[in-house]
Order: structure tokens, then C-alpha cells, then sequence
């Protein structure tokens, strides 16, 4: 439930990133003022975080509060976040990422300027492990709703990640994170927010996002899991209506044609033959895409099929 008095929750779902969860809290602390709330939610961590935490609290009194649950995964630990913060618009903060300085300022003239946004999409600064960075600011958002979810889903032409953009708690009463998804379950709540919502761009950085070396087979792993049950959850009656079932098929193809490259780069030929074949069967238009059909080609006709 909001509190007319805070205008931001900044929610930091964390598991197992003590090396990490100080950098991400202070970047937020930094800029917090009386119309703040900051709360991190431990998922059951079996690293130091609980130590860390402590050090926190000690170090800076009164301006955290940390929640611990049993494991869950990444979304029922924003949900809890939803449920206990009380801020008109919430911001949900990776524990290895950082805010960048002045954001919610920024964020707060933004949304004086525009008091009719419900999802404030914003830029990031991607950090690699060899520390070199690259700027991404959003630059496209179409008006019309239908627009904004192909540009999402099919087009690739709008980049979302969390940390970098602020959802009205509106945007939660449809649905809340699906928590059967532990990998891309973000994808049904930017949809959810883009069909449904008033949106606006705030073209400047508003995190670092810190990318990592994991291990790709790791990775595909999770994706995996859920696979193409996502695109069902996407489009479930609860978060977009009947105006945008068209989408669906079409995201079907682009689903599947995600999961074959991750495949692929994880060295799972296997699951990638799989996927781009279920790919084809559905659209047959798939063989225009280049990039894809040259790695599938290479994966029937070639023993060691090159890197992506």
C-alpha cells in the first residue's frame, strides 16, 4: 500500500551477493532524501549476507531496512518488495548494480514534468568485467500501445532493464511477477507495462549495470526452464488484453529463435536444433533471417560449429 509521503521504494533483491550488496545500497543511500524508502529483500542467502547486512544497519541507521525469506527466486522476492514498500513508484535495483548519481532527482523532475507517466523507462550504462563501459539511452517509445509492444517483443527497438526505469504501483494491480520463472521474468511485467500504461522516456543513465563472466551453459540453464511457456505467460488474459493476441505467434517465433542462440553460444547444439527447428515449423519466413539460419546450417553440416 502507497504512503502519500514517499514518492520512491527502491527494492534490492538479493541472493548470495555480499561482495556486491554494500556497492548497490550505498549507491542508492547517496541520493535519498525524505521521500525515499530503500529496502532490501535477502532470498535466503548462504553467503555473508546476513553479516553484511548488519555491517549495513550498524553503518547506516535508519536508512535500510532488510527482509529475510526463504528462497524463492528473483521474483517472489520483488513481490514481497511490492507488498511491504510503501512509495507511488518502485525501482527495482540488481544487488551486483548500481543507481547512478542524482538518479532519483532526476526521476523526480521527470516526473513533475510528467505527472501522467505510469512507467518511466530510462538509460543504463553497461559495465564489463574488464571494467570498459557503454552507454545505452533510450531514443524510441511510440505513443500507441500496440506499437510500443511489437517495438518490445519483435523489434527489439526498446531496451529495458531493471534499475534503469520506475513502475507506478498501478502497474501491479494486473499482475505481479510470475514467480514459476526464474530467468526473463521481468519480459510479462515491461509487456504488461508497455500495452496497458502511460509510458515516457527519460533519456539519460539512471544505472550501471555490471555484466558478468557466468557461465553460459549456467545461463541458458534457467532460460531453458521456462522456455517457450513464457510466451504463454506473456500473453495470459490477466496482464494484456484481446487487442494483442496477433503478437502472440509472432513472439512465439522470437522466443524460440532466442532460446536457439542462447543454446548455441552454451555449446547445447542439442536443445539449439531443437529450438530452431520448432522455430521453422511455425514460420517458414524464419529462413530469411540470416544470422540465425547460417548457425543452424553450420550445426547439421558441421562438426565444431564456430562462436557466435
Amino acid at each position: 500500500m502507497s504512503h502519500p509521503d514517499i514518492l520512491f521504494s527502491i527494492v534490492i533483491p538479493s541472493y548470495n551477493y555480499a561482495s556486491t550488496l554494500k556497492r548497490a545500497v550505498s549507491s542508492v543511500v547517496k541520493q535519498m532524501n525524505h521521500k525515499h524508502e530503500l529496502i532490501v529483500i535477502d532470498d535466503g542467502s548462504t553467503d555473508e549476507t546476513p553479516a553484511v547486512a548488519a555491517h549495513i544497519k550498524k553503518e547506516m541507521p535508519g536508512q535500510v531496512r532488510f527482509i529475510r525469506k526463504e528462497n524463492g527466486g528473483p521474483s517472489s522476492a520483488r513481490n514481497l518488495g511490492i507488498r511491504e514498500s510503501h512509495g507511488t513508484y518502485l525501482i527495482f535495483l540488481d544487488a551486483d548494480d548500481e543507481l547512478f548519481p542524482s538518479a532519483l532527482q532526476a526521476l523526480e523532475r521527470h516526473i513533475t514534468d510528467h505527472p501522467d507517466s505510469r512507467f518511466i523507462i530510462g538509460g543504463h550504462i553497461a559495465v564489463s568485467p574488464d571494467g570498459k563501459r557503454r552507454e545505452h539511452i533510450p531514443d524510441f517509445l511510440p505513443e500507441i500501445p500496440e506499437e510500443r509492444l511489437s517495438a518490445y517483443l519483435l523489434g527489439k527497438r526498446i531496451s529495458l532493464c531493471n534499475g534503469a526505469c520506475a513502475m507506478h504501483r498501478e502497474i501491479f494491480s494486473r499482475a505481479d511477477y510470475p514467480e514459476k520463472f526464474r530467468s526473463a521474468e521481468d519480459i510479462p511485467v515491461f509487456a504488461q507495462a508497455l500495452a496497458s500504461h502511460s509510458c515516457s522516456m527519460l533519456p539519460q543513465a539512471l544505472a550501471l549495470i555490471h555484466k558478468h563472466a557466468d557461465s553460459l551453459r549456467h545461463q541458458f540453464s534457467l532460460a531453458k526452464t521456462g522456455g517457450l511457456h513464457l510466451v504463454e505467460e506473456v500473453f495470459s488474459e490477466q496482464r494484456l488484453g484481446p487487442e494483442f493476441k496477433h503478437l502472440k505467434s509472432p513472439y512465439f517465433v522470437q522466443r524460440s529463435l532466442s532460446l536457439f542462440r542462447s543454446a548455441y553460444v552454451a555449446k547445447d547444439y542439442t536443445s539449439a536444433k531443437e529450438f530452431y527447428r520448432i522455430a521453422l515449423q511455425r514460420d517458414w519466413r524464419v529462413l530469411l533471417k540470416l544470422p540465425y539460419t547460417k548457425k543452424a546450417l553450420r550445426l547439421w553440416f558441421r562438426n565444431k560449429p564456430e562462436s557466435y
